[in-house]
């Protein structure tokens, strides 16, 4: 079986009723949550952390607003989900707003919302080891040996020591491991390369029985732990 990931949430307030409130709402969508009471800690915490989920009080509205901002110039290549806490009608950069003040339901309702986000960028962007030697074909039908490092839901990442050009498109025939007993066929077309033979290629066609295969396959790799509550 494949092991349940849980989200990781960081919570930034000093408001004690503020966080009691919200853990037990991230509690029962089985969200894992580490508090910071300021947003220097949660900094720092967010850079050595893999967070999908950031909940941040805006009580200190300049240093929220540098932490946000530190999030969005970061480096990492996949953004969190951001909820601020605020009476103001908007906060630049956060993607939903949780109004003050802060009743269960409330809370409930905008997180239960956060987590729909979340979901749906994991399962959007997701990329899964492989590891396969196959041989595909380029558009000249030249055979160009590869290894299949990883696959997601739009693409799949190579390695190969043939020289491949941005816009080559490849076709190749992939069992997925524990999939079916069948292999899936996949065209791909080069959408980067890098040295030392990495490349990233995009899908450009999939039979339609081979992605129903793919796509039942991703969603047992992604599976998330189930919140304790219907969403």
């Amino acid at each position: 079986m494949t092991p349940e990931m849980a989200f990781d949430c960081l919570l930034v307030s000093s408001d004690n009723k503020l966080v009691n409130v919200l853990s037990r709402a991230l509690e029962e969508l089985s969200i894992c949550i580490t508090v910071c009471q300021n947003p220097l800690k949660a900094s720092s915490r967010f850079t050595e952390s893999s967070t999908e989920l950031v909940v941040i009080d805006w009580e200190d509205a300049r240093s929220a607003a540098q932490f946000l901002e530190g999030i969005w110039r970061s480096n990492k290549p996949r953004k969190p989900t951001v909820v601020a806490v605020s009476s103001l009608d908007r906060i630049p950069g956060a993607h939903l707003l949780l109004r003050k003040p802060i009743t269960p339901a409330s809370g409930a309702i905008s997180l239960k919302a956060a987590y729909f986000r979340m979901l749906q960028d994991h399962r959007l962007h997701a990329r899964y080891v492989l590891m396969k030697s196959i041989t595909a074909t380029n558009q000249n039908q030249r055979p160009i040996p590869v290894i299949v490092v990883d696959i997601g839901d739009g693409g799949v990442g190579l390695k190969t020591s043939a020289d491949l050009t941005i816009g080559d498109v490849l076709s190749f025939h992939l069992l997925l491991p524990g999939a079916a007993d069948r292999e899936i066929y996949i065209e791909a077309r080069v959408l980067w390369t890098l040295e030392h033979g990495a490349a990233g290629c995009q899908f450009l066609r999939i039979p339609p029985v081979d992605v129903d295969i793919l796509r039942r396959w991703l969603k047992h790799k992604s599976q998330i732990k189930k919140p304790s509550i219907e969403v």
